[in-house]
């Protein structure tokens, strides 16, 4: 799998914990229980989202002009925590690249304009950040 699929799993398996209100730990659990393959970048990428939750949430709310997070679109709220965990936490994923995934998600994924909304958050803190 390439990192991109990876990414996706990730995506996949943080989605549907946060719509089951699960733990991302046992919705990896459950699908290795069920056979299915969880590569260990998507792996990183869900414990360090979830490690680092209330620390992105509150980037997210102050950097989403009028959104809560909990108002925004579940599937466009997964897409920017893992964008923002990549942005700050992943030292080998350069900010250009962690950004341009995220957009690419949503419009993979996800309605026509999140992938503006999606690229303006993670624009605004990755240069208030200091990662841009």
């Amino acid at each position: 799998m390439t990192r991109r699929e990876d990414r996706r799993v990730a995506i996949d398996i943080l989605y549907q914990a946060d719509v089951t209100d699960g733990s991302p730990v046992s919705v990896v659990a459950d699908w290795r229980g069920a056979g299915r393959e969880v590569p260990p970048f998507a792996e990183e990428v869900v414990d360090g989202v979830a490690d680092k939750l209330p620390d992105i949430d509150l980037l997210l709310e102050t950097h989403a002009e009028g959104w809560t997070v909990r108002r925004m679109a579940a599937l466009d709220r997964t897409i920017l925590r893992v964008g923002v965990y990549e942005l700050l936490w992943c030292d080998d994923i350069p900010t250009s690249v962690a950004i341009s995934e995220a957009v690419e998600a949503a419009a993979e994924l996800s309605a026509a304009d999140a992938k503006g909304f999606i690229n303006g958050v993670l624009g605004r803190i990755a240069r208030d950040e200091g990662v841009a």
